[in-house]
């Protein structure tokens, strides 16, 4: 008598409850309807998969408002959610991350050779140190490079500065206070408008070494500036990521992101955006690093189904930019440290890895150090955490806008 147990003829067939999907650039993902979870790897084997070409003749992928991809097949007049390449999947062996640059490495030397005609980019901050040289890198090698920044006069010398070099780059700038949730809605909705495509969102602007100040909307600034306003520009432009895929997105954090004190029990908006009296300027910045790690790791589960990834990186330890210029004990220590630390183009080398490297175009989730992947904290790779981080990131914007975010 037959085991009842074996009712397929084939180890590739998906067991109950479970569904296989396709994400925009091809690769294989497969959800757990029960636990609402989704992973790479297939249920049964543990094998990874991928399809490869177009569509079909007479095939037309398509995405809805909310982001759910559906397929059209107009011969037979039919629509479905399946990608009809799914069932000429090929079995695709493991990736692994092998390190071709290391902390000497420059942003120039990661792209030399690479053409990115076609791409577009949007870099926070970047008018001044770590981000003029992202800007200025990606710029050299073909991309065109929106500057998003709150000082347009020093944003317009630094795009004249790049001009002088090469006459033919592609550089715009677009003003954005991430002091203003206004400001970045304003932003979005200009880069919208433009209709561009975005296929890496750069978010590298940050502030650091704070006197405590209440922004307009009354959030604490450093946590606004270095988080929520990212988070936030994120969620406007989402749309325009997905239907731009494969795009990335790429978000600037620091080794200080090991000293926060963030945990499931203390996570709420008083610990995120303290009273002056709760308010140290180093525990500020070190808890916004931790913050852009988690934010770059949840961003990822949800969005790299729809070919959009999400790293999070250190550029580089105490590196003499305009990060420090807020007070004069960080400007001297800064400056004493200057002859010991990275170049601004080595600072930026991390950055510039992150967003054109080929392994990662299906790679995220991830922390890079010195153009290297390596382990977070342990706070920084907790997946509950960073689901409650973002949902009452989500509350705080809701709150502040007077409508769902």
């Amino acid at each position: 008598m037959a085991d009842p147990t074996l009712d397929t003829d084939s180890e590739d067939e998906i067991p109950a409850g479970w569904e296989e999907r396709v994400t925009l650039d091809g690769e294989v993902y497969y959800a757990n309807h029960s636990t609402e979870k989704t992973q790479w790897e297939h249920p049964t084997t543990g094998k990874r998969k991928s399809v490869k070409g177009e569509l079909p003749y007479g095939w037309e992928r398509k995405i809805r408002e909310d982001g759910v991809v559906f397929y059209v097949d107009h011969i037979n007049q039919k629509t479905t959610y399946t990608d009809p390449r799914l069932a000429f999947a090929e079995e695709v062996s493991k990736k692994e991350l092998k390190q071709k640059f290391d902390g000497n490495s420059s942003a120039l030397q990661i792209l030399n050779g690479r053409d990115l005609s076609g791409k577009y980019a949007i870099v926070t901050g970047g008018n001044s140190g770590i981000g003029f040289e992202t800007v200025r890198s990606l710029a050299f090698h073909g991309a065109h490079v929106v500057m998003a920044c709150r000082n347009m006069d020093a944003a317009r010398q630094c795009r004249d500065q790049i001009l002088e070099e090469r006459p033919k780059v592609k550089i715009e700038i677009m003003k954005i206070d991430l002091a203003s949730l206004k400001s970045v809605q304003e932003f979005a909705e200009q880069y919208k408008n433009k209709s561009w495509p975005l296929h890496l969102l750069i978010l590298n602007a940050a502030v650091f070494g704070q006197s405590y100040t209440q922004t307009e909307d009354g959030i604490e600034l450093t946590f606004q500036v270095n988080h929520l306003s990212h988070f936030y520009l994120t969620k406007l432009l989402w749309t325009v990521l997905m239907n731009s895929a494969p795009a990335r997105v790429i978000v600037v954090s620091s080794e200080s992101h090991r000293s926060a004190n963030l945990d499931i029990c203390n996570l709420n908006e008083e610990k995120l955006s303290p009273s002056a009296k709760q308010y140290w300027d180093m525990q500020a910045y070190n808890l916004s690093k931790l913050c852009n790690v988690l934010f770059s790791l949840h961003l990822n589960n949800l969005l790299s189904k729809y070919g959009v990834v999400s790293n999070s990186l250190h550029p580089g330890n105490i590196m003499y930019t305009n990060l420090q210029r807020n007070w004069w004990f960080y400007r001297l220590l800064f400056y004493v440290a200057r002859p010991f630390t990275k170049s601004m183009q080595q600072g930026a080398a991390t950055t510039i890895y992150c967003a054109s490297a080929p392994e990662l175009q299906s790679n995220g989730g991830m922390y890079f150090n010195n153009c290297c992947r390596c382990p977070p904290s342990s706070a920084g790779c907790d997946d509950e955490l960073a689901k409650a981080l973002w949902d009452i990131s989500e509350r705080m914007l809701s709150k502040r806008i007077g409508r769902p975010i």
